[in-house]
């Protein structure tokens, strides 16, 4: 679970600041004020541990990948290349790490968060992103345990640790070379270091973690009459939701089991997505039926309503297909995974909009076969109505004010700002921004005036 992120000079941000990363965030702005940017560069970041080349510091993308940043002057703030693409992230790790110095008995660094800085600038012969510096810290609680940098001086690279001291192997001196991709060095590189062989395990964790982040995009799939699955297991349900019905076969078939807290009933897992639907009051019965025995065709059929028909998904208003991705998404990704939604609520009626922010609260306290899942959310959103129910959740205690953490981005001249929004014990926003949700005094004002304007004239 990432708990900070940093970008700098990133699309249209200069400088995010620290972002806390809560199992709940949620980000609310304006069109075209930033707030996708942030996703987009955990998704090149996911695109590039997963790319075989190891020389290329950042995968830019094409039309086949997750994203498409275009050139690298096209992801950097005001397409200058002479700016340095920065950016940290931080995780918590599924379990505590322990780093042995390999030449000094008994020196030993333990930690439960790792945390990565990254620079990349301009090739300047081929202008492509190349790894300038490159700083791993791993960390007890709050307290840096070790830290592990490799920089760059010119085209000459050294690495250094603290408080490690790294030694040279025996022999020639030689060079490090220039990091693969943007978090790990070569296995040359390591060679040349008696103890450095744990940054291995950095880039390990590292490429768990981005591995285990899903993005469900703002618009989904149409629904389909007949839906294929031949047993596959997806990873996720696609950016487009396209995999949510082989998704929660695949999920009912390995007999997994969910419930919301402990000691509450488990459910198999397409009867609790199915209780979740009933939940937002969008449907009151939900299938996935084989069309017929020993075929890979699946159909899903609904019933709105205790006495309407049960029909396909097709058949129902878009808001049940919409929805739908971004339910079975939150819940059957691996524990510990990050899900990355772009407006989840598009479609709903503003009641089921907040009873969709139960759903996500649900999500990050769910657990599965007995274990807590620990799954983070992060959603975009422009519904005032998924805010309001969240206060209201903080208030009656359902959900801390540290499980949750809320942005409003704001577009300036000198780039996106991002303003994180106060949240006290009793689900007040202390710091609430002008024009969250628009200008709503402004128009009770002008209403009022234009509705007296017409009286005044009806008498005359």
């Amino acid at each position: 679970m990432f708990t900070e992120l940093r970008l700098q000079n990133f699309k249209s941000w200069v400088d995010t600041g620290a972002i806390r990363l809560a199992p709940l965030t949620v980000i609310f702005g304006g069109n075209s004020a930033g707030k996708s940017s942030l996703g987009h560069l955990l998704l090149a970041l996911k695109q590039t541990a997963l790319s075989t080349d190891r020389k290329r510091a950042l995968n830019l993308g094409d039309a086949s990948t997750l994203v498409d940043l275009g050139t690298f002057a096209d992801s950097l703030y005001d397409h200058d290349l002479s700016r340095r693409l920065e950016f940290d992230l931080a995780w918590h790790l599924p379990r505590p790490l322990e780093i042995r110095n390999a030449i000094q008995t008994g020196q030993r660094f333990s930690g439960e968060k790792l945390s990565l800085h990254a620079t990349l600038s301009a090739d300047p012969r081929t202008l492509q992103p190349r790894t300038e510096l490159l700083s791993y810290t791993l960390s007890k609680e709050t307290e840096p345990q070790l830290t592990v940098t490799a920089s760059s001086k010119g085209t000459k690279y050294s690495l250094e640790a603290s408080p490690m001291s790294l030694v040279r192997s025996q022999g020639r001196a030689w060079p490090i070379e220039e990091p693969e991709k943007f978090y790990r060095l070569s296995e040359p590189s390591l060679a040349r270091f008696q103890n450095a062989g744990f940054l291995t395990e950095f880039a390990l964790e590292t490429e768990r973690v981005l591995r285990s982040l899903a993005y469900l995009g703002p618009l989904r799939e149409a629904p389909r009459r007949m839906y294929q699955w031949s047993g596959d297991t997806p990873d996720d349900v696609g950016q487009m939701g396209q995999f949510a019905i082989p998704a929660l076969l695949a999920a009912d078939g390995e007999k997994r089991r969910l419930n919301v807290a402990a000691k509450q009933r488990t459910f198999g897992f397409s009867e609790f997505i199915a209780k979740q639907l009933q939940r937002l009051g969008v449907i009151h019965s939900f299938n996935v039926n084989p069309v017929a025995e020993g075929r890979k065709d699946y159909e899903v059929i609904v019933q709105t309503g205790a006495t309407g028909a049960s029909v396909r998904l097709t058949d129902v208003g878009v808001g049940v297909s919409q929805v739908l991705p971004a339910i079975v998404q939150a819940f059957y990704c691996a524990p510990n995974a990050t899900v990355w939604m772009e407006q989840p609520e598009i479609h709903l009626h503003p009641q089921v909009q907040a009873e969709l922010a139960d759903v996500f609260i649900d999500a990050i306290h769910a657990r599965e076969n007995g274990t807590p899942r620990n799954v983070q959310l992060v959603v975009e959103s422009h519904s005032e109505h998924f805010l309001n129910r969240l206060q209201r959740r903080i208030a009656e205690e359902v959900v801390g004010p540290d499980e949750i953490a809320i942005y409003f981005a704001r577009g300036t001249a000198d780039g996106t700002q991002l303003e994180p929004l106060r949240l006290n014990l009793y689900g007040d926003i202390e710091n609430w921004p002008e024009n969250f949700f628009g200008d709503d005094m402004a128009d009770l004002t002008a209403r009022t005036v234009a509705a007296a304007r017409r009286r005044s004239a009806a008498k005359g």
